[in-house]
């Protein structure tokens, strides 16, 4: 029995190992292609993590050399400056885009002499203001000044031709045209002069040297009231109580508005100073507002008359005549001669020599304006108040005002 169960033992053990060596070597196998996962999987994480670190460094990189990315891509800027708009900013872009619409380019054709060449067309440039929806403009009378013909071009490049001029001031450099048959172009809203500031923020839109179109500057008024001899071409005129402003003003603006920043007219651009910088001067706008007030009722081209010479009464001109007011305007024409102009209304009312006018209309002289200008607000017909200063006594007086003929 023992030997039986030997053999079977060893039987068994032979079994056991037949049996045992697959197992074995399938333990091997397995071992083998445990080894080679894990080395291509850390192959492969090593390349991954290879691939991660270049992709953090060049971000890192370009990060704090945002100069050196790639040259065909467009660069963006983190926080944008130019993106940030200040109040003043969107101040001015307002005004633009309320007023531009109401600025035209007025192209002028005229006949020139010259002694080499003969007679030859000259083409010329200026601008112009929309100041009602059925085509009446307001522009310099230097700007139509000899015209043959004249040309309208809108912001948005509808042009006109054949173009009226319907007349000019005889006292100012303004003028009035009239584009025929239209009805729905966009009228700029007109301001009060009367009531500027020295210091006021200002836009100035124009067709700058007859090229650039609808050119926007900006600036301040710098002074009120001033003189000025003005010249175009061969013609001289004397031109008072202008707006000077730094607001840039080039050749071709001459027509164009000089604006508030409420986008109201308050000045028409007017004349430069050459060889200076910074120094521009504006037609006050309510200058302009008794001729056009006949001009939009069809009645034409007619300023008010009120028939005075006067001297602008300064610190300096009040000292030297004795005078008790420093601002208004002195009746006063040398050699003896009258000052008042026989027959006119202000003779009519009563205004004499010497008499120093304080007030036109209930607007004090001065800083609001001289006499002419104040009496420019109105038309032919119109009745105002003048208020004088006489032997020290302030006196009511009215006028009716009549139009003004050349002589």
């Amino acid at each position: 029995m023992k030997d039986n169960e030997t053999s079977t033992t060893t039987d068994q053990k032979e079994v056991q190992t037949t049996e045992s060596q697959p197992v074995t070597e399938s333990v091997a196998v397995r071992r083998g292609r445990s080894k080679r996962r894990i080395l291509i999987g850390s192959i492969v994480a090593v390349i991954l993590l290879c691939f991660a670190a270049g992709i953090g460094a060049a971000k890192l990189y370009y990060a704090f050399n945002p100069q050196s990315s790639d040259v065909t891509g467009h660069q963006t800027v983190a926080n944008d400056g130019n993106k940030s708009v200040t109040q003043e900013e969107s101040e001015i872009a307002n005004v633009v885009d309320k007023v531009s619409p109401s600025v035209v380019s007025i192209v002028t054709t005229s006949q020139s002499v010259s002694p080499y060449y003969g007679s030859q067309e000259q083409d010329s440039a200026g601008t112009g203001i929309i100041i009602s929806k059925d085509g009446y403009i307001l522009t310099n009378k230097h700007v139509v000044d000899g015209a043959s013909t004249v040309q309208v071009v809108l912001s948005d490049g509808t042009t006109y031709d054949k173009v009226q001029v319907l007349g000019t001031d005889p006292l100012n450099d303004v003028a009035f045209l009239q584009i025929p048959n239209v009805s729905n172009l966009t009228a700029a809203e007109l301001g009060d002069s009367s009531s500027i500031r020295v210091g006021q923020k200002v836009v100035a839109i124009g067709n700058s040297l007859g090229q650039y179109q609808n050119t926007v500057t900006s600036g301040i008024i710098s002074g009120t009231g001033r003189p000025i001899t003005a010249q175009s071409g061969e013609n001289v005129e004397s031109l008072t109580d202008l707006i000077q402003t730094d607001a840039a003003i080039n050749p071709g603006n001459s027509g164009g508005p000089l604006l508030n920043l409420s986008g109201q007219v308050i000045g028409i651009n007017t004349a430069i100073i050459q060889d200076a910088q910074g120094i521009g001067f504006s037609i006050p706008i309510n200058a302009t507002k008794g001729i056009m007030k006949g001009v939009l009722a069809g009645k034409g081209v007619h300023r008010a008359f009120l028939g005075v010479n006067y001297i602008s009464v300064t610190a300096d001109v009040a000292k030297h005549y004795n005078l008790s007011v420093k601002k208004g305007a002195y009746i006063f024409a040398a050699g003896g001669k009258s000052a008042v102009v026989s027959g006119s209304p202000a003779d009519k009312a009563g205004v004499q020599n010497k008499d120093v006018i304080t007030k036109v209309g209930g607007v004090e002289v001065g800083d609001k304006g001289d006499v002419s200008s104040l009496v420019a607000e109105y038309a032919p017909g119109d009745t105002i108040e003048l208020v004088v200063l006489r032997d020290g006594k302030s006196l009511t007086l009215k006028v009716t005002l009549s139009e003004y003929k050349k002589t």
